[in-house]
């Protein structure tokens, strides 16, 4: 329980941004299986612009830790490449 209005406040919106990085952390989640599941060199490379993009932005905006963020790019652009 929050002793003052101003801690009463802050729990309220850790709520909410806890809420909102969840929704987007999952989706992001979601395109990098998505382009992982995809067979077709085409499609992946262009899925994969979006998907990095993705994953920058949520870094930038520390819903992802940095590293995080370089390791899915990472593995995102080895699978493209790998494909034939």
């Amino acid at each position: 329980m929050a002793n003052t209005k101003s801690a009463a406040k802050a729990a309220r919106k850790a709520k909410t941004r806890t809420l909102h990085n969840k929704y987007y952390a999952k989706t992001m989640r979601n395109a990098v299986r998505d382009l992982k599941a995809t067979k077709e060199k085409k499609d992946a490379e262009a899925q994969v612009s979006k998907v990095c993009s993705m994953i920058d932005k949520l870094a930038k905006t520390n819903v992802i830790h940095k590293n995080k963020a370089s390791n899915l790019k990472s593995s995102c652009m080895r699978y493209v490449n790998s494909l034939a």
